[in-house]
């Protein structure tokens, strides 16, 4: 009775403003058994239901007194409900040895509430990280002013399952980057990287994006890292970074797209160039470009987690070297020989019209008539010598003979350099027409055009990389008995 005749607050001697906040924060400060009383000149009923809802059923609510000018009302937090550690009250360089020193106190299967003014994700990384895992984190609310978490220490026939758990963590390096001075926070990161050995991995968890310290360590240690965003904010990001084993090297976009086509989505989206161009690494490809590598390999891991529902693309890398030949003859090459007679008379006729007015379109056409004279004989070539030797060499298991050439990388050089004069012709195209973009008085034939252009540069990629990628260096290394 002592204890509750001490803890009285005066209501009415609030300003109005703060009247609720400073009863919550005076009830949060209880331990359980512990009692509040209120004083206040009406009765405020109103505030037993906010407190029944925002701290549950854990408190029992009497009248002391209850009118006409005076109202009394003892508050008693119930036995056994958890203290409550309010970090808003504490100075940040205080907060967590505070919050440290109430988890140490816990005995095995107690627990306290954690309230703050914003969700202190980080700090549970860093519980994981100086205590293991030998809790629970439990959220009772969840913003947007207010969160509350509640931590409960393990009980001790759970500490062995942690313990289990923390072996498989031990390969695992994590740095909890808030908790660094800030002048020590890289240096720190840069003494970590440098001590994992080959294939280690370090986990960095930071209150912000680190992305330039993707750049920085790129700069300063070179391209020999792989980075793997785990969590991205709001509040926390987790990031994977794994020392590359010796002698592992970036794919080239090309590789990649070999494997997964769908990743060629991704390049096409940022404009890299995965045909022609495809000997490149993403980092090379996108430091050329200005693109930021970060995010174009966040969306190629993102390709990766696709669902096994989605659409899969055809296997062309699983597939024989004739079976794919014919294929892209069948697909590829048939398209070409339809839409070229069109492509070569719109593109005359729309420059003949619209040319005076927009002087681009003279180029365009010369652009086209050259790239479809190419595309023709190439075609031809591929049919009657590239392809059939490459079938004999399959038939043959790897000998074919020629009066033409000596190796079919002769002919597969030639057919590169073609390619690369057509790639070169289309992106042309696509910067003159500024993304195929019509003007304001475009007919109908203008609009043909650009819409088939547009789909002819799309299939050119496929068709490219099919040949490029997958099919002349796998021929290549057919002929000399590695595949």
């Amino acid at each position: 009775m002592e204890t509750t005749e001490q803890n009285v607050l005066d209501v009415t001697a609030l300003e109005p403003r703060l009247k609720h906040s400073t009863i919550f924060d005076r009830f949060d400060e209880l331990i359980s058994g512990e009692t509040l009383t209120l004083h206040n000149d009406h009765d405020p009923r109103p505030l037993y239901y906010e407190l029944k809802a925002e701290r549950g059923d854990i408190f029992n609510w009497e009248y002391v007194e209850n009118g006409p000018e005076t109202w009394k009302i003892r508050i008693t937090k119930n036995a056994g409900v958890s203290d409550v550690l309010n970090a808003t009250l504490l100075e940040p360089r205080l907060k967590h040895p505070t919050i440290f020193k109430k988890f140490d106190s816990l005995q095995p299967g107690e627990s306290f509430i954690l309230l703050n003014d914003h969700d202190p994700r980080p700090l549970y990384y860093q519980l994981i990280e100086f205590r293991g895992e030998i809790f629970t984190w439990e959220y009772l609310q969840q913003g947007p002013f207010e969160f509350r978490i509640l931590i409960t220490k393990k009980p001790v026939q759970d500490f062995k399952k942690s313990e289990k758990n923390s072996v498989s963590r031990e390969g695992s390096n994590v740095i909890h980057v808030p908790s660094i001075e800030p002048r020590l926070k890289h240096p720190t990161i840069f003494q970590k990287f440098d001590e994992l050995k080959p294939g280690e991995d370090l986990t960095i968890i930071n209150d912000h994006d680190p992305k330039p310290l993707y750049y920085q360590l790129l700069g300063e240690r070179g391209n020999i890292f792989t980075w793997e965003y785990k969590e991205e904010g709001p509040e926390t990001w987790q990031i994977l970074i794994t020392k590359k084993l010796s002698g592992m090297n970036d794919e080239t976009l090309g590789e990649i797209a070999a494997k997964d086509l769908r990743k060629a989505e991704v390049f096409k989206k940022y404009g890299l160039d995965f045909c022609c161009g495809g000997k490149k690494t993403v980092k090379e490809a996108c430091a050329e470009k200005g693109i930021d590598v970060t995010q174009v390999e966040k969306e190629l891991q993102q390709s990766e987690k696709m669902s096994a529902t989605s659409q899969r693309p055809l296997p062309y890398n699983d597939w024989n070297l004739d079976f794919l030949a014919d294929y892209i003859v069948n697909t590829h090459h048939s398209y070409v020989k339809r839409v070229m007679p069109d492509l070569k008379a719109y593109a005359a006729k729309v420059a003949k019209v619209h040319g005076g007015h927009h002087p681009e379109l003279i180029e365009i056409n010369q652009l086209v008539q050259q790239t479809m004279d190419e595309m023709a004989a190439h075609t031809i070539e591929e049919e009657e010598v590239l392809f059939p030797y490459i079938k004999r060499l399959v038939k043959e298991n790897g000998s074919a003979s020629t009066d033409k050439f000596n190796s079919v990388k002769e002919p597969i050089d030639l057919r590169v350099q073609e390619h690369e004069l057509v790639g070169a012709n289309m992106e042309k195209i696509r910067s003159l027409s500024n993304n195929y973009s019509l003007p304001e008085d475009a007919c109908a034939s203008y609009s043909f055009l650009f819409k088939s252009l547009d789909e002819f540069e799309q299939d050119l990629h496929i068709h490219i990389h099919l040949e490029n990628n997958i099919l002349f260096p796998k021929a290549i290394k057919r002929e000399k008995g590695e595949l």
